[in-house]
């Protein structure tokens, strides 16, 4: 007798039913789950929802993205409708959860789509801050805003937050248990990264994040969406005899890079500040973005236009600049290179848990997207033209060092790294050069020294 191929999570059938849940179609797919068009049998004439399904057995994220979005009712936020368990002839159970159905597309792809103005992005930015209000109102928080976790609808051009699937909320169980947190790099705030660095090498270090870590999130959404480019960041290492030695780049206002009005620069500028507080509440950042859209002048609706790539760099202000380190933490600490932290990204790490709550560090792809966003990383649905993402100006690399540094492990080097004059060297993905400060060029790649404490001996005592 011929067996029958067993069902899986990214290949359900149109007509499968989920408890009360028909498929009707496969809409999106990324590492942590399918999305799909889906109907209520028995209330079809109220229109598709969408079925977020997990792929991997038991996944708990999805407890917490049900549980998270079960406490919220705001207009800028997915409904829940259902959460539940799909259990296969072999295989599972398979978590899902089922959301209102949002035909829109992601914040960076509206943007790239339509010429834009300073109004409208200080709307959406404060429809974005009304759906945060709500979420930290329950004492939650999303730690993964972005503009691929943003829809913009396209029925009425209003902001929806999507993928709740890496929040937390008080009384969730704990799913990572070591650095990095939650998130995705560019996006982490400064306080953030500063207690990674400080406590890197402390195996169990855990930051809680807080709801001005969403807010300092969206100013990095915003800095991108309206200049094509990552904020720079606040702390960068040099490598000198002694070690590693941070440094601070300059602040590069977002005006540097193209025509926006002041308001909307003012708000970018607060939201990147360093010091938490200043940044206010997700309610008085909503409240002000609002009455900036509504105040602001008819400048406000001129199309955000590019400025020539020579635009010289303004002088850092002491006193304003912001010292948000968006650049990804791996870039420090696969310098440093301690256990907790750098060796995670870069020394041969097995592939993560299925439950680990973690997100890639390679910038993802924008993709047009009905009903969710994110999936906790890009999806694999058709793409849309994005905003660019443009790598600041003035990058360079450093020759790679004839003979090991001090500290540096030497081989046998574990894999994935590999041996270099001698030495062990690290390399991020497919990065070519140029490779940014602290960065080192070996045959058209980028790389950084494994450093860390000496191997223990193998022999007997």
């Amino acid at each position: 007798m011929e067996e029958i191929p067993a069902m899986k999570p990214a290949s359900l059938l149109a007509g499968t039913l989920l408890d009360s849940w028909r498929v009707l179609g496969l809409c999106g797919l990324g590492s942590y789950g399918a999305v799909y068009r889906a109907e209520q049998v028995g209330n079809e004439g109220a229109g598709p929802v969408a079925l977020k399904l997990a792929l991997h057995p038991l996944d708990p994220r999805f407890e917490r993205e049900g549980e998270l979005l079960s406490r919220l009712a705001h207009r800028h936020v997915p409904r829940l409708y259902g959460r539940g368990w799909w259990s296969p002839p072999r295989g599972g159970p398979f978590p899902y959860v089922v959301m209102n159905w949002v035909d829109g597309v992601s914040l960076y792809a509206w943007a790239a789509q339509q010429p834009r103005t300073s109004r409208q992005v200080l709307t959406l930015l404060a429809q974005v801050a009304r759906a945060l209000e709500a979420t930290h109102a329950v004492e939650g928080v999303h730690r993964d805003v972005k503009g691929d976790n943003i829809l913009v609808r396209t029925e009425d051009g209003q902001a929806m937050l999507m993928d709740f699937g890496s929040g937390n909320y008080p009384g969730s169980r704990p799913l990572t248990h070591q650095l990095p947190p939650p998130g995705t790099p560019e996006y982490q705030s400064p306080e953030s990264l500063r207690f990674q660095w400080e406590w890197r090498h402390q195996r169990l270090a855990r930051y809680d994040a807080r709801p001005t870590d969403d807010l300092y999130a969206l100013g990095v959404t915003a800095y991108r969406l309206v200049t094509g480019r990552y904020p720079p960041p606040a702390g960068d290492l040099k490598v000198t005899e002694e070690g590693f030695q941070l440094v601070h780049p300059p602040w590069v206002p977002p005006e540097t890079w193209g025509s926006l009005h002041p308001e909307l620069a003012a708000w970018i500028h607060r939201l990147l500040l360093g010091e938490p507080t200043a940044r206010g509440t997700s309610a008085e950042v909503a409240q002000d973005l609002e009455d900036a859209a509504t105040r602001a002048d008819a400048m406000a609706d001129l199309p955000l236009t590019p400025l020539p790539p020579q635009a010289p760099t303004p002088p850092r202000s002491p006193q304003a600049a912001p010292s948000g380190w968006a650049e990804p933490l791996w870039l420090m600490v696969a310098a440093s290179l301690c256990l907790a932290v750098g060796l995670w990204w870069t020394s041969g790490r097995p592939s993560p848990s299925p439950f680990e709550e973690t997100t890639a560090a390679t910038p993802s792809q924008d993709t047009e997207d009905a009903g969710t966003a994110g999936l906790a990383d890009s999806m694999s649905s058709t793409p849309v033209s994005a905003v660019p993402y443009l790598p600041a100006q003035g990058g360079f690399y450093l020759d790679l060092p004839k003979k090991p540094f001090p500290g540096q492990h030497r081989p046998p080097c574990a894999k994935p790294q590999i041996e270099i004059n001698g030495g062990c060297w690290a390399r991020f993905s497919d990065a070519t050069p140029p490779c940014g400060s602290g960065a080192y060029e070996w045959k058209k790649g980028c790389y950084w020294p494994i450093i860390g404490p000496p191997r223990p001996s193998t022999s007997s005592p």
